[in-house]
């Protein structure tokens, strides 16, 4: 098959299963970038074992305003938890928590996230953990769209997710969110299982309960996954560099350029939040997903950049109900 008919048939394919998509220049560099890691026949080919593609999740694959889900989370739990802790009314950032203070809150940033949700569940088993983050995922309700949290998710980058396994490719999660709240839900969402989601994790200790083993969530920070730390995790636990990364913000710079820097054909994206109508419209000022640094850096260095607003013909899963 010549390049050529083959091109056309990814064409049709894309036209298929990228329906929410509009015809723009952030589509055609998917699909040329399929359409040549793909061809036998091509110099730039790449054995299906290498076609690794990660995907950051908060701001990436879903939304992550007014603030990152799993910080909404840890909010209901402490506040629940509160009245049996009562130390956390002057230790930051439970404090902040308990007196609404946005600001301190934001300020503590993934750091102070990761210690609301390590002190509100320790001591649980990892299976009750489990039940706890599922049972919040089912009843839970955003508080601008009302609707359950894995709604949120973007259409188009479903389709992509589908679209880039079709061709072969194996998809990665990679990111700073904890990886026990994640692994609940992200395959019946995304179609990736627990093997292939890695984030920010906290220690577990085995031991015998009621002659039953069970895993003890500790309230020690084991690795946080983000900036640096995620290039470090990519080699760590997935042990191929990546052929293809997206991200939306400069937590997910460093895995960009990790990406970009191997031999042959790379794809390197970033999702810029431009759709205040629609979703929200932010980036270098923005306290929750910063876009600055990557974003100076995507431009001057070629890499994709898939505007919401135009790009996108729909945002969110439910638009199609």
């Amino acid at each position: 098959m010549t390049r050529g008919k083959r091109f056309c048939i990814l064409f049709i394919i894309m036209a298929i299963h990228l329906q929410s998509w509009n015809e723009c220049p952030a589509k055609k560099s998917i699909l040329d970038f399929v359409a040549d890691v793909t061809d036998e026949g091509s110099q730039t080919f790449v054995s299906p074992h290498d076609r690794i593609a990660v995907f950051d999740n908060d701001g990436t694959l879903w939304a992550e305003k007014p603030a990152y889900f799993q910080l909404l989370f840890a909010l209901e739990r402490v506040k629940a938890l509160a009245p049996e802790n009562p130390g956390w009314k002057t230790k930051q950032p439970f404090k902040a928590v308990l007196e609404g203070d946005m600001k301190s809150l934001a300020a503590a940033g993934d750091r102070g996230i990761i210690e609301l949700v390590m002190e509100s569940t320790s001591g649980m088993t990892t299976d009750e953990f489990s039940k706890i983050v599922s049972d919040w995922m089912t009843q839970a309700k955003h508080p601008r769209f009302h609707r359950p949290y894995t709604d949120l998710a973007y259409q188009p980058m479903l389709e992509l997710l589908d679209y880039l396994r079709m061709n072969g490719f194996k998809t990665y999660i990679v990111s700073g969110g904890g990886i026990e709240f994640m692994r609940v839900w992200m395959e019946g969402v995304y179609g990736i299982p627990p093997e292939q989601v890695i984030g920010s994790s906290i220690i577990t200790r085995f031991e015998i309960r009621d002659n039953t083993p069970v895993l003890l969530r500790q309230p020690m920070l084991d690795f946080h996954d983000d900036k640096a730390g995620k290039p470090v995790a990519i080699n760590k636990f997935i042990g191929r560099r990546p052929i293809f990364a997206f991200g939306n913000s400069d937590g997910d710079l460093q895995m960009l350029q990790w990406t970009a820097s191997g031999k042959g054909q790379r794809f390197m994206g970033i999702i810029h939040h431009t759709d205040a109508e629609r979703e929200w419209d932010y980036d270098r000022y923005s306290m929750v997903g910063r876009l600055d640094k990557a974003l100076d850096e995507a431009n001057s260095r070629g890499w994709t950049i898939v505007d919401m607003k135009k790009d996108w013909k729909r945002i969110f899963v439910f638009e199609l109900r």
